[in-house]
């Protein structure tokens, strides 16, 4: 097949190095890609929100399959556009995009249909914000509800810090929640319609810094899979959660095609939806592609013609694996650029060791840093503690003076294994 792959960071670096290795993919085109997924695939300056551009390269580069990486297109509608013009898309069409565009939309959706989740209030502008907010008890989560990019969440825990969230937000919608108790955990499911299988699980550290504090990133490590989603929670969350949002969808006339990442909360009560994305996750993308075997591309190309039902259901390996996101000095306020990057050869020598690109560019005198996040090194081995040496041994290899990172990614795992 010729592939097109739409993104540029980390996640879509570990999606093209994945469905390069699959015996399927032919061709592989990415835009507007990264210095890293250039050792995959053909990168062109195409914007990938663009639809008309899109669908225009997708037509003369002979497309079989559009891979959508990140949200932003989804919701504008290019993978509806794709599709109207006959061309397979793995990636939901921008209605059904609405359950990671609008927070408001799922809480709605959510209530309609049963599915557990935090009691909650949506306010369209901060007064009303204000006026809500004495019925939740403290802490109590704010939302923006639009896209935020994993970043416009705050748990509030004082009512003055909530005042200031909201305050914060600006007079644009918002989604006041309860504050739900319990261990968090992604879980990553194939939707085809009213077909639904799970992929893979994870989890992330979304706090800056160490022991999950400071404010919310786009995720600063993960690892996979989640065990603390044991499989009677897996199956609890697919028949509770994503097997009726997919019903739902389909039965609104809006069917879902592409992976709904369905964020957890493991509370006393069972699994509980967080929120959803409608994409994969970035870093849990980059911890969860080297534990998939088989033919991905297949895969993903059986999701984007409506035949999920008819195929085998995914495998993974049964190893581990961990990803360390090494970011910008700033991040995630205002991340410093340029900065020299050297040693990712090295670091790559650490066995099990794959380095994503998720903010890099090709500077005059070699890689530099573009973004806040910056790289994302991933290691696989056969138990979690294993993975998470390798992962910072090769991080200790590179050399990135303007480079931060976490040195206690996955700790609560790291609890568990030694108990």
């Amino acid at each position: 097949m010729n592939i097109l792959l739409l993104g540029s960071g980390g996640r879509e670096d570990a999606l093209a190095w994945r469905l390069r290795q699959s015996p399927s993919c032919g061709q592989l085109l990415a835009v507007p890609g990264n210095p890293g997924i250039a050792r995959w695939a053909e990168c062109a300056e195409v914007d990938p929100c663009d639809r008309a551009a899109v669908v225009e390269l997708a037509r003369s580069s002979r497309t079989d399959l559009v891979v959508i990486g990140p949200e932003a297109p989804l919701v504008v509608g290019v993978a509806d556009a794709l599709r109207h013009a006959g061309i397979a898309v793995f990636g939901p069409d921008a209605a059904a995009a609405q359950l990671e565009g609008s927070k408001g939309f799922t809480k709605d959706l959510c209530r309609a249909n049963g599915i557990p989740t935090a009691s909650y209030v949506r306010a369209e502008r901060a007064a009303d914000a204000h006026v809500a907010l004495a019925q939740f008890d403290i802490p109590v989560v704010i939302k923006a509800d639009g896209l935020a990019a994993g970043k416009g969440v705050t748990v509030a825990m004082t009512r003055a810090e909530a005042e200031q969230a909201i305050d914060a937000a600006g007079d644009g919608p918002l989604v006041i929640e309860e504050f739900l108790e319990g261990e968090e955990a992604s879980l990553f499911a194939l939707v085809d319609g009213e077909t639904a299988v799970p992929l893979a699980s994870a989890q992330d550290h979304k706090r800056v810094g160490e022991g999950d504090t400071g404010p919310n990133t786009g995720g600063m490590g993960a690892y996979a899979p989640a065990p603390v989603l044991t499989a009677e929670l897996r199956q609890r969350a697919m028949d509770e959660i994503v097997l009726p949002t997919a019903r739902a969808l389909a039965a609104a006339g809006t069917p879902f095609t592409g992976v709904l990442y369905a964020g957890l909360m493991l509370t006393a009560r069972g699994p509980e939806l967080i929120e959803y994305n409608v994409r994969f996750g970035d870093p849990e993308c980059e911890a969860i592609m080297p534990l998939i075997e088989g033919d991905f591309a297949e895969l993903l190309h059986a999701v984007a013609t409506g035949r999920l039902a008819e195929i085998d259901p995914p495998r993974l390996s049964g190893e581990h694996s961990m990803t360390v996101i090494v970011a910008a000095r700033g991040y995630p306020g205002t991340p410093a650029a340029g900065g020299a990057i050297r040693a990712i050869e090295s670091a790559e020598q650490v066995e099990g060791v794959t380095v994503f690109h998720a903010g890099t560019a090709e500077g005059e005198s070699g890689l530099v840093a573009k973004g806040g996040r910056v790289l994302a090194v991933t290691a696989v081995a056969d138990t979690f503690a294993n993975a998470r040496a390798r992962a910072y041994r090769a991080v200790d290899q590179i050399d990135f003076d303007d480079g931060f990172h976490r040195r206690d990614i996955g700790w609560r795992e790291l609890e568990r294994e030694q108990a």
